[in-house]
């Protein structure tokens, strides 16, 4: 829109009247006393100054329309909406930038014409004709129509037309908004994406909180048991010598003929003394066997709740994959397969506990993702080299979307259904297996399946035992 041009203006000049410029009153104007014309002066001035006041408020009043000129072209200039300005009889007034850049056509070109000429088809065209109909159109609101695009193809925006009043209330012409559909669509779709985001995050966040206590609790049960498994292992040592004393003291008394009566052989055989005795032993094997399988237990749930902080303490890290399959297939289907194929020894140094977190993590993540093919199988190989061991963990399941590898570590970020995964167990190994100075990876295997890649010093001071034995990978 332009401002009107102002008319020049031109300075004003005081021409300053006094006592020498007036004529001689006895030539001019007979019988007229001095101080008539003092007073007529003193009037002149009253009005010169009224002038100059009336100028600078004049002044005053342009600027200020021209900034608030410049201040409405300049909020036009910068709507991302159209907007149309037209009469009382559709013909178009005013239009802003956005509407130029949409249909491509310059303000001169549009000015004067029927609003229903921007429009594509002719049932838009109708519709926006029944906006002047009546004589005291009503507020049109989300009314989507096609208008026609810079190459002419059909372009669907979102309309608001709203009736323009004169000051005393009369109907002077309409004001047409609106904003074209791709944008509201793209719009609603990054609300609806974010509020998707955030309910899946507090979801999220709701897991990791259950996790939390349920380590909180595993953790408890761990210790609470640590007390009566103490007292079977201490117990069963004890029967087992007590055993061992009752054996000798059995065959003292029956190995002499003279202290044998028929009594006691009858009610040795009776109480099957023997069988007992022969008994004894494998029970308590039995329960040696079953006492030290609940310590182990026990342990793993002191590793599984993180219990063991001990961060710099060496350990065998096959024995701690070894330890990791172990529980993740103990819960896994029958079906599950995982071949192991590590050397005896492979010493690192750090905190058993997190590494076998992070381990069960990977195991966990491959069953999961092999779980709907028919043989599902995860294959977990070691290779060492330049002071350092390279687990490989290969699956035979669909493989990581190219889309999700980048994000794959980041907290949060879980490609199960919600209520399946908090996202937080690759992020949280991540940073367990950076702080022991090694590196996690993730690809896509050449024959297909997910492949992770755990990198981790060796113990130097260790012996290097995998270097012969190590399965090659490549």
């Amino acid at each position: 829109m332009s401002s009107p041009a102002l008319p020049a203006e031109r300075p004003l000049r005081r021409v300053t009247i006094g006592q020498d410029a007036l004529p001689d009153a006895q030539s001019g104007f007979d019988g007229v006393d001095e101080t008539v014309w003092v007073e007529v002066i003193r009037k002149m001035d009253e009005v010169y100054n009224d002038l100059l006041q009336y100028e600078v408020v004049l002044e005053q009043k342009n600027a200020a329309l021209e900034d608030s000129q410049q201040f409405i072209e300049s909020v036009l200039a910068s709507m991302s909406d159209i907007l149309i300005v037209c009469n009382r009889y559709g013909a178009i007034q005013e239009v802003n930038d956005s509407l130029r850049r949409f249909i491509g056509q310059d303000e001169t070109v549009l000015r004067g014409r029927p609003l229903g000429d921007l429009f594509a088809d002719e049932t838009s065209r109708q519709r926006v004709h029944g906006f002047f109909s009546a004589a005291r159109p009503a507020t049109v609101q989300d009314c989507e129509l096609l208008i026609s695009g810079r190459d002419g193809s059909p372009l669907p925006v979102s309309l608001n037309c709203t009736p323009r009043l004169s000051g005393t209330g009369k109907l002077v012409g309409m004001v047409v908004t609106g904003r074209p559909v791709g944008e509201l669509r793209r719009a609603y779709h990054a609300l609806r994406q974010a509020h998707d985001d955030l309910k899946r995050t507090q979801q999220q966040l709701l897991q990791a909180e259950k996790m939390a206590s349920l380590g909180r609790l595993v953790a408890g049960v761990a210790h609470e048991l640590n007390n009566p498994i103490s007292f079977v292992l201490g117990n069963v040592l004890a029967i087992r010598r007590y055993a061992a004393r009752l054996q000798t003291y059995l065959e003292a008394v029956h190995s002499e003929p003279r202290q044998r009566s028929p009594e006691l052989d009858e009610l040795r055989q009776k109480l099957r003394i023997d069988r007992i005795m022969v008994d004894l032993n494998p029970l308590l094997d039995g329960m040696t066997e079953g006492a030290e399988r609940t310590r182990d237990i026990v342990d793993g749930l002191k590793r599984f709740s993180a219990l063991d902080r001990s961060a710099d303490a060496p350990f065998n890290l096959a024995e701690v994959v070894a330890r990791a399959v172990r529980w993740v297939v103990r819960s896994g289907p029958r079906n599950f397969q995982v071949d192991v194929d590590l050397p005896a020894d492979l010493p690192v140094t750090g905190s058993s506990g997190q590494m076998q977190q992070v381990l069960m993590n990977l195991v966990q993540n491959a069953l999961d993702a092999t779980a709907g093919g028919e043989s599902p199988r995860l294959d977990i190989a070691a290779r060492v080299e330049d002071g350092m061991v390279q687990l490989v963990f290969a699956d035979n399941g669909p493989g990581i979307a190219p889309v999700n590898l980048l994000r794959l570590f980041d907290p949060f970020f879980t490609t199960k259904p919600v209520g399946q995964g908090t996202g937080l167990g690759l992020s949280i190994s991540y940073g367990i297996v950076e702080r022991h100075g090694g590196r996690l990876e993730a690809a896509n295997g050449a024959a297909g399946g997910a492949l992770f890649t755990l990198t981790l010093p060796l113990l130097q001071d260790g012996p290097d035992a995998a270097g012969a034995t190590a399965k090659p990978i490549g």
